[in-house]
């Protein structure tokens, strides 16, 4: 590399180091904060600002209280000076979210269809409805970093194809068929390894977790020391095939006894024929055939989650749709894992998710912020 484009590459990491040393004081900073967080001199930070300002990418965000003299002026990076959409395609409907660059949702919308799924009709209707969700949201489309889109199942690692959803009945599908009238970057990813990135970004660490999805499957993520673990062909995570109950209840994979055919929220439709909402409802008035099929869930899910304790030695985060109503009965779930537990008399390391609405179309979008964040071009 010459020394002129050497020159420019030294200049770009500095841009970035100063951009990212804001995002990740969310209370903001001064110029003199920041010289001595990055060692830089002041004409130095002077400069930068004045790029990041003119990208529209940071902004002052009022006074500081003086020390004595003229009060410094704090910076801030601009939220919403980028912005990512994400998609949870599911058999009967999509959850479209769109999101600020710290992940806060700023539009949803959650749509009903009876389509199939590897339709050319489901591809028009997904192309039209998100034009129309950024239409009715107005977001500026010149801010769209792109969309993420998560599904239930097992991706191929060139994520050109979807090998096996059985939630959803499919098996070896072109993704690209289904995005083909879309005309933003797409990236497709497992709908539980959204969910898991999207509750480790937002708790900010860098811990080990195991974050187990209850939506209409059973799903999940593993990640180490704050990344994800993939596995080798992309199927990490998988909680939800592993078997609870031999020989037990009928799973939509093809095998009995899983962990998705005891607690997925489909058992509730499946088994009593009524909805999320009206299970609940019923649980609360102490309906006996509601209590029953709810502690018998509460049992094989301790048996799960204590499997995963047992191979993982890690903490287990309870997220997904379904984890919106499990909080009340978290002591009693707790209890039961700590029941099964050959080392452990609690079962402190189960915990509920922090995002407890929308987790799987935010972590879809996850992937367009982090690919923003750590591009030197910023």
């Amino acid at each position: 590399m010459n020394p002129e484009a050497a020159g420019r590459s030294r200049r770009k990491l500095t841009i970035r180091s100063v951009y990212q040393c804001l995002y990740e004081s969310k209370e903001g900073c001064t110029k003199a904060e920041l010289a001595q967080k990055l060692g830089l001199s002041l004409p130095t930070i002077y400069q930068c600002i004045a790029e990041l300002m003119g990208k529209g990418l940071i902004c002052y965000a009022g006074e500081l209280q003086s020390t004595g003299g003229r009060r410094p002026q704090c910076l801030q990076v601009v939220a919403d000076a980028r912005v990512a959409v994400g998609i949870s395609l599911m058999e009967d409907r999509i959850r479209m979210v769109v999101t600020d660059l710290y992940l806060k949702e700023l539009h949803y919308r959650n749509l009903r269809h009876n389509l199939q799924l590897q339709s050319d009709e489901l591809a028009a209707f997904l192309a039209e409805s998100l034009e129309q969700f950024l239409h009715d949201s107005g977001t500026d489309r010149k801010k769209l970093l792109g969309i993420g889109i998560a599904i239930p199942g097992v991706i191929s690692p060139d994520r050109k194809r979807l090998l096996l959803a059985p939630t959803l009945g499919l098996r070896n599908l072109n993704l690209d068929s289904l995005t083909q009238r879309i005309s933003y970057p797409v990236f497709w990813e497992n709908d539980g390894t959204c969910s898991g990135k999207a509750e480790m970004f937002v708790r900010g660490g860098q811990a080990n977790m195991a974050y187990l999805s209850l939506e209409d499957g059973v799903g999940g993520a593993v990640l180490i020391s704050g990344k994800p673990y993939p596995g080798e062909q992309l199927r990490s995570g998988e909680f939800g095939h592993m078997c609870v109950e031999p020989a037990g209840l009928p799973c939509a994979c093809g095998r009995r006894g899983c962990l998705e055919a005891y607690c997925s929220a489909r058992r509730f439709q499946n088994t009593l024929g009524v909805s999320l909402e009206d299970f609940f409802k019923g649980l609360r008035r102490h309906v006996p055939e509601y209590e029953n099929l709810w502690y018998d869930l509460l049992r094989h899910l301790a048996i799960g989650v204590n499997n995963i304790r047992m191979v993982l030695d890690c903490d287990v985060v309870l997220g997904g749709y379904l984890s919106e109503y499990l909080e009340p009965y978290l002591p009693q779930l707790q209890a039961y894992a700590a029941a099964n537990n050959t080392f452990e008399s609690n079962a402190d390391y189960l915990r509920m998710s922090v995002l407890r609405r929308h987790t799987v179309p935010l972590g879809a979008a996850l992937y367009f912020i982090q690919e923003f964040l750590n591009n030197s071009e910023i």
